[in-house]
């Protein structure tokens, strides 16, 4: 693998002007970190060490998966959430999880569901729209019957319409708050699961546009700064409600395609603020999102409005760590949060330097599976689903 790198490139490094701000200078640090740890793997016309290191990273996740370190003890309500990251992320680098682990799972995620619907970060904890979507995508990742067949679908609804407002937007939580997330928990969980989200859906769609920000991203609500968490939110919501056409796609795509980061290749959350490795994800699917609704309509999405290969490189680089795992950048260590949203926008990254560079970066020895960018799991996972509960469309 030759040393042309789109990346790192001294041309791009952020000039200030001369004026000093704390948003300058960290990004000339973050920007002297990564030539330090691109320099590292230079050797020649050569760039070493930018292959996936699975089985590092597997042993990891369910190193993890299986016994957590005190650190995490503040984290009890969000022990859905680390199933999810961690069996997606194995499943992306096509890693074998035990039935053992499966099942064990499943059980741990059936003591965490609530008598009246939904599912808690934790057992005994109150149902919630964020960990009810996470149980439900983790167990859509075991791809078991017993998986699928322990969620109770019944409850569940119920729960999801009693979160839902008259307005169109929805509660996290029994008078909890109310966000961006909160919509796109509500319909992917029922459109995954066959649920009919039609009766969901009254005044959804309104209330995500009115969140559409000047800059063209969305916020959590109205009248709030773009992000790129709840614009992912935002989009994949219009997707599964078809009505993605009301969006202004125009100013969308102006936002998230200047959030690539023209030095480090990856992508920033927020407008001037740091590259971050998650947001290879939420900023990166949003993307083939566009490209998708766009190729139903019989329309191209414009070549080259960002560089798979820069992302691609920017996660190699920048944020594999050679013990297991991936991270936000280079200070920073790794959790199963940045692993699964770094390995699920490298997914996405690579679909794309398959279709423009004809092989992604490192070789096919790289190559992860692929994943459906609405729910974020594997496109084989989706399917799996699909035919459990969707049997008549089979």
């Amino acid at each position: 693998m030759t040393a042309h790198f789109r990346s790192f490139q001294s041309n791009f490094l952020n000039k200030d002007d001369g004026q000093f701000t704390y948003t300058s200078t960290e990004q000339k640090r973050v920007e002297d970190m990564l030539s330090e740890e691109f320099e590292k793997r230079v050797e020649g016309e050569e760039v070493k060490n930018i292959t996936i290191l699975r089985e590092r990273h597997a042993e990891y996740l369910l190193k993890n998966l299986h016994h957590l370190p005190k650190k995490y003890a503040g984290l009890d309500a969000s022990r859905t959430w680390m199933c999810y990251w961690a069996i997606n992320s194995m499943n992306i680098l096509a890693a074998d999880i035990s039935e053992e682990t499966k099942t064990t799972v499943v059980q741990f995620l059936k003591s965490c569901e609530h008598p009246k619907g939904g599912y808690g970060g934790g057992p005994g904890q109150l149902a919630h729209l964020a960990p009810t979507y996470a149980a439900v995508m983790c167990l859509i990742s075991l791809q078991t019957e017993e998986a699928l067949q322990s969620i109770d679908r019944e409850t569940l609804f119920a729960f999801l319409t009693r979160m839902k407002q008259p307005v169109g937007n929805f509660t996290m939580h029994d008078d909890g708050e109310i966000d961006m997330r909160s919509a796109y928990c509500a319909l992917s969980v029922a459109a995954i699961l066959g649920l009919p989200y039609e009766k969901l859906s009254e005044g959804v769609a309104e209330w995500i546009i009115s969140c559409q920000s000047y800059e063209g991203g969305f916020g959590g609500e109205p009248m709030t700064e773009a992000h790129g968490g709840y614009a992912f939110c935002a989009v994949a919501a219009m997707v599964i409600l078809n009505r993605f056409r009301l969006l202004d796609i125009e100013a969308l795509l102006r936002w998230v395609t200047r959030r690539q980061m023209k030095f480090e290749g990856g992508f920033q959350g927020r407008t001037n603020k740091l590259v971050d490795g998650c947001y290879s994800f939420w900023q990166g699917s949003i993307l083939p999102l566009i490209d998708g609704e766009m190729a139903r309509e019989g329309k191209e999405m414009p070549k080259g409005l960002f560089d798979a290969r820069m992302l691609e490189e920017y996660v190699l680089v920048g944020c594999q760590v050679p013990t297991g795992g991936f991270r936000d950048k280079p200070d920073k260590n790794p959790d199963l949060y940045h692993t699964c949203y770094v390995l699920s926008g490298l997914s996405i990254a690579q679909k794309y330097s398959i279709e423009r560079e004809g092989e992604v970066l490192g070789g096919s020895v790289n190559r992860l599976v692929p994943i459906n960018p609405v729910f974020n799991v594997t496109t084989e996972s989706e399917i799996f689903a699909a035919k459990h509960f969707f049997p008549d469309a089979n």
